[in-house]
């Protein structure tokens, strides 16, 4: 399986911008379906947003659509969440997640995670 090494993390003041980008290594993912998850302190951990293995499906939690996009670079084997307009709630550690060709994006399938990056949005 793929080791998932998450990045781009930081401070960011409310309304501004982060990328953040996961690098798979040890494995390809070009067969994998991808997806980001948060979770903040004392809360659960939540699904962000999903892509499929193609790239031609996503998937966000309804309080980040319209803000975050989720994509990837198989050829890199990268994949990549861009946040907008960000908010505090937003604040949390982010995983990047990878399950073996699900033939939809679902949150309960991922199966393989990396370490996480930090991310604080400022009020």
């Amino acid at each position: 399986q793929a080791q998932l090494v998450e990045s781009g993390g930081g401070l960011v003041q409310a309304g501004g911008s982060l990328r953040l980008s996961c690098a798979a290594s040890g494995r390809a993912i070009r067969s994998d379906a991808m997806a980001w998850f948060r979770q903040a302190p004392g809360k659960e951990r939540e699904f962000v947003g999903g892509i499929s293995w193609s790239g031609g499906r996503t998937r966000y939690v309804d309080s980040v659509k319209g803000r975050f996009t989720i994509s990837r670079d198989n050829a890199k084997n990268t994949v990549h969440l861009q946040m907008n307009s960000l908010k505090p709630e937003d604040t949390a550690v982010y995983y990047c997640a990878a399950v073996y060709a699900p033939y939809d994006i679902v949150p309960a399938d991922f199966s393989r995670w990396g370490q996480g990056t930090q991310v604080t949005v400022s009020s």
